[in-house]
This record gives structure tokens, C-alpha cells and sequence, in this order.
């Protein structure tokens, strides 16, 4: 009755189209589980209704984060996690048992370490393929970062480029070393379990978190400067990285250069590869698990070398 003939006709053909198929649209439902149609409506509450509705204006004097900011945050990490986690679940690797590493990597490093290196230590004797896993999903942490930081600010990506592709060619190199020393019996035995990375319990604390760490860089940057934002990025690589990344990512310190925000995310990441080391001894082991934990805190020093060299 409002709109223009050419519409009701076009709504009224698509109505029988559907109609027509229904037999066809009941099958295809019936191959996708349950519990997968609820996460991919969880992800469009995330992207297509929660987003447009926060608004982008600024919380509190003291730092430019707004609530548009913070939701946009979470859903780039639930983007990423996601896809991940499709990948794993509906493209199984058959004799590519790396390759599980690294698409754990790609989801969470830290993770991957903790269910790796708990698989060391069940086993028998030494497993190289485990090793290898765990310094490829370190690896993948790098180029990981740089495509969540470029989402939010391709200047600093770019200045970034640079360290963080040394440091993965770095990793890169010692998965491919460690990788060469495996049994071939062994090489379908990396897999990561698949767990469904979509909740919105989880969304609501990474918000949460998100938030806490925007108002503590923006406070650590007005009292310690510089100084404190580094010293921060070195804490904040003990837990999880990415809040405080995207923060900067974000315009979090702006009062800091190009530089120093590159050199406070190598900072942050090389924080965080020792503490993978200390997970990989804990769930893992000193005598399983020593290996992995000195290559983790090798490719630590040689990010706190890339990161001085940022400051120069």
C-alpha cells in the first residue's frame, strides 16, 4: 500500500521462491547443528544489532575511549576467533598436524601452549612435533597482532611491520627446526579441540577488561609518562595482551609517538611469550617441557632487543 508496485510484486515472487525451495532450506538446516545456528546468531547480535547501537562519545576526561570503541574491540576479537574456530571445526587437516598449531595460535597462543604442553608431559618420551607446535602458535601471534592493530591504525601497523615480521620469520624458523626432528608416526597427533569462542558472557568481561585497561593506560600515561606505559605493557604480557593492544591501538596514549606505542607491543608480547614459557614448565614440566620454555624466552629477548630498538 506505501511503497511502489515493483516492490510488492518482487516481495510476492521471493515469497514463492522461498515456498517453492522450503523441502530444499529444511535439508540444508538439518546439516548445520544446532548449537552452530546459535553461535552465528550470537555473532550478528555482536556485529549487526549491539555495535550500531553503542554510542562514540567519550566516557570519562581522562581517556578517549567511548563505548563504540570498547564494542568495536570486542568484536574484532570475536571476528577473528570466530573464523578461527570455522576453520578448525569444518576444515579438518588431514597429515598437516602443524597446521592445528597454528590455527590455535591464531585464536589464542596462550591456550595452545597450556593444551600442548600438557600433552608433553603425558607423553613417553620428548615429542619435537610438540615443541614445534608450540613456537608455530607463538609464531602466529605476530602477524596476528599486526591485523588487529591495522583494523584500528595502519600508521602504527606499519610502523610495526618491521619487528613484527623479524620476529615471526624469528619463531617461523624454529617451528620449521623443530618440526624436521619429528616421527612420522606422530604427525597427526597436534590437534586443538575447537571450542566454540562465541559467548556473550565472554564478550560482556572482554568489554569489561577492555575498559579497565583503557582508563589504566590513559591514568598510567598522565602520571608516569612514557615510562609507565612501557612498564605497563611489560605487566599486562603476564595475562591477556589484547586489551591493552587494541587500547593503543585505539589512540590509548596520545601523547606517545609511532615508536614508543610499537615498542610498548613488543614489549607487551615478548612479556607474554615468557609467561607461555612459565605455563609450558608448569602444566608441562621442567624436564618435558624446558625446551619449548627456552625458545619461548629466547624469542622474549629478541623482542626486548626489537622493542629497544624502536626507543633509539
Amino acid at each position: 500500500m506505501t511503497q511502489p508496485p515493483w516492490v510488492a510484486v518482487g516481495v510476492t515472487v521471493a515469497a514463492v521462491l522461498v515456498i517453492g525451495t522450503r523441502e530444499r532450506m529444511h535439508g540444508f538446516v538439518r546439516l548445520i547443528p544446532q548449537d552452530e545456528v546459535l553461535t552465528a546468531g550470537k555473532f550478528l547480535i555482536l556485529v549487526g544489532i549491539i555495535l550500531p547501537l553503542v554510542p562514540d562519545t567519550q566516557l570519562i576526561a581522562i581517556s578517549p575511549v567511548t563505548p563504540y570503541h570498547i564494542w568495536l574491540a570486542v568484536v574484532a576479537i570475536s571476528s577473528l576467533s570466530y573464523l578461527t574456530y570455522l576453520v578448525q571445526r569444518y576444515r579438518p587437516v588431514k597429515g598437516g598436524a602443524l597446521l592445528s598449531a597454528l590455527l590455535g595460535g591464531a585464536y589464542s597462543s596462550t591456550a595452545t601452549t597450556v593444551v600442548l604442553a600438557k600433552r608433553q608431559k603425558e607423553a613417553v618420551t620428548r615429542r619435537p612435533e610438540l615443541s614445534a607446535g608450540i613456537i608455530a602458535a607463538t609464531a602466529v601471534m605476530y602477524p596476528r597482532l599486526a591485523a588487529l592493530i591495522a583494523f584500528f591504525s595502519p600508521p602504527i601497523a606499519v610502523v610495526l611491520l618491521p619487528g613484527l615480521g623479524f620476529l615471526f620469520a624469528v619463531a617461523s624458523a624454529i617451528s620449521w627446526w623443530e618440526w624436521r626432528k619429528i616421527q612420522p608416526s606422530h604427525a597427526d597427533d597436534l590437534a586443538i579441540p575447537a571450542a566454540n569462542p562465541l559467548q556473550l558472557t565472554t564478550a560482556l568481561i572482554f568489554a569489561v577488561v577492555f575498559l579497565a585497561v583503557s582508563l589504566a593506560t590513559a591514568w598510567v600515561q598522565s602520571v608516569f609518562g612514557q615510562t609507565g606505559i612501557l612498564t605497563l605493557a611489560a605487566l599486562v604480557g603476564a595475562s591477556d595482551i589484547d586489551p591493552f593492544v587494541l587500547s593503543l591501538a585505539q589512540g590509548g596514549a596520545p601523547g606517545m609517538s609511532l615508536s614508543a606505542v610499537a615498542a610498548a607491543v613488543l614489549i607487551a608480547a615478548s612479556a607474554n611469550n615468557l609467561a607461555k614459557a612459565a605455563y609450558a614448565i608448569g602444566f608441562g614440566g621442567l624436564a618435558a617441557a624446558k625446551r619449548p620454555a627456552i625458545l619461548l624466552g629466547a624469542l622474549a629477548l629478541l623482542g626486548f632487543a626489537a622493542a629497544a630498538a624502536y626507543l633509539v
